[in-house]
């Protein structure tokens, strides 16, 4: 059967959804691609977060950091700022923080409160805040958590993840000169900010694909990717984000998993049908393109 992506872009386009950008890869080769456009460099939102767990990875296996560093291991000066809550802060885990269990009923560091904030010091401010409940147990989405997982990465390995990631993973993907939003002190915001194309996004997925493997070279230890990609903890949106979360991965419908981003980026990784479909838009109805992707895109790979 040949590949085809017109019943999918009919579908979005009856449907008014502004999808700017779609690749199809399936056994390392490009099977399907349509742009509306052009595929130029956009800021890939949440998507980058999964770039930064790579980061932690990395550091990991370096022997830099463990699942089990806490911030206060790091960023001892800042311990004991918060007021009383049922943990203090500083005894916040990197992987309470990857998985998103952190223990605040109200994320900090929402891109409208990083816009506004007087603190510069986004880590002083994170770590004076008291968490709601114990960490661990209950997903709450937070940018903060991410931005807080790359300036543990910075601390660390002593180089932005930016930084760190450009000989490691950005190099060897081909993706060169790479911008990254930083914060006022310049740390790498991990949790947004990354400007790639969707056919970088597209290398991406493929090495996630691969199990860290990209051209014979193992870039990041395959017993990671497949840690990270799996569920670690529930979620409770409704559709594909009611699959559960694993590290700044969510999980899909489908057998798959995927990197998102507002506006309708996606990164999905279909082991079974050894397929990756990268997608940037500009849509707030993020389950409808999913929604398009199953109907359309799947039963042809």
């Amino acid at each position: 059967m040949t590949f085809s992506l017109t019943e999918f872009v009919e579908r979005i386009a009856s449907l008014s959804l502004n999808v700017l950008s779609v690749r199809v890869l399936q056994q390392g080769r490009l099977i399907g691609e349509w742009d509306a456009d052009q595929d130029v460099r956009r800021q890939q939102h949440s998507i980058s977060k999964s770039f930064t767990c790579m980061a932690a990875i990395l550091a990991i296996t370096e022997g830099k950091l463990h699942l089990g560093t806490k911030l206060e291991d790091l960023f001892p000066e800042y311990a004991g700022l918060a007021p009383k809550s049922p943990l203090p802060p500083e005894k916040l885990t990197l992987f309470d923080l990857l998985r998103m269990s952190s223990g605040h009923d109200s994320p900090p560091l929402w891109a409208e409160e990083r816009s506004s904030l007087q603190e510069k010091d986004w880590v002083k401010y994170y770590m004076s805040l008291p968490l709601d409940r114990f960490p661990g147990d209950t997903f709450t989405y937070s940018s903060g958590d991410t931005f807080i997982v790359s300036a543990m990465i910075q601390a660390a390995v002593g180089q932005t993840v930016r930084d760190y990631l450009a000989p490691r993973l950005f190099e060897p993907l081909g993706i060169g000169d790479v911008q990254w939003d930083a914060s006022p002190l310049g740390i790498t915001l991990g949790c947004a900010g990354l400007w790639i194309s969707n056919e970088e996004l597209s290398r991406f997925g493929q090495l996630l694909l691969q199990k860290g493997n990209w051209q014979g070279t193992q870039l990041i230890p395959a017993e990671w990717i497949e840690l990270v990609t799996r569920k670690h903890i529930d979620t409770t949106g409704g559709g594909d984000w009611s699959e559960g979360y694993g590290c700044q991965f969510w999980m899909c419908s489908h057998e798959a998993y995927r990197a998102d981003g507002a506006h309708g980026q996606f990164c999905v990784i279909l082991p079974k049908k050894e397929s990756v479909i990268a997608i940037n838009s500009e849509e707030d109805n993020l389950q409808a393109i999913l929604d398009a992707v199953w109907a359309d895109i799947y039963p042809q790979l």
